[in-house]
């Protein structure tokens, strides 16, 4: 278990720290959703933590395949409901990866990237397509 401890500061702002490490992380609400933007949102952490949930599984199955997946990158788009209840309907990512490797290294990959835990925690109503680029 690892706890979270968050504090609301006002004006919608939120101070967060991961109690292991002491790590802090500010939010404020979207500027669509009468906060500043002055930081991540809630909903924003979601889209963060999938994208490097994607590169770390993967991460973890590239080291046991002795492949560098140094300068890997997740790009996640986060696109909200238009009408109530606001919510996450999409989160399309592009996975660009700068070698190639074995086609059967880079389905392990890619299998990593589909079943890491924040992907497969996520709701199933929420659509979260994968497109992989290498090389």
């Amino acid at each position: 278990m690892v706890r979270i401890q968050s504090e609301y500061q006002g004006d919608l702002h939120c101070t967060s720290v991961h109690a292991p490490s002491k790590a802090e992380l500010s939010t404020d609400a979207p500027v669509d959703n009468q906060g500043r933007g002055e930081s991540f949102s809630p909903t924003d952490l979601i889209a963060t933590s999938l994208g490097t949930c994607i590169l770390t599984t993967m991460g973890i199955v590239a080291r046991t395949l002795e492949f560098d997946l140094t300068g890997a990158t997740a790009t996640v788009d986060k696109e909200m409901s238009s009408a109530p209840p606001r919510r996450i309907v999409r989160l399309p990512i592009s996975i660009r990866i700068p070698r190639t490797t074995t086609p059967e290294n880079q389905q392990r990959l890619e299998n990593a990237a589909n079943t890491c835990p924040v992907k497969k925690s996520i709701h199933p109503d929420i659509e979260t397509p994968i497109e992989f680029v290498w090389g």
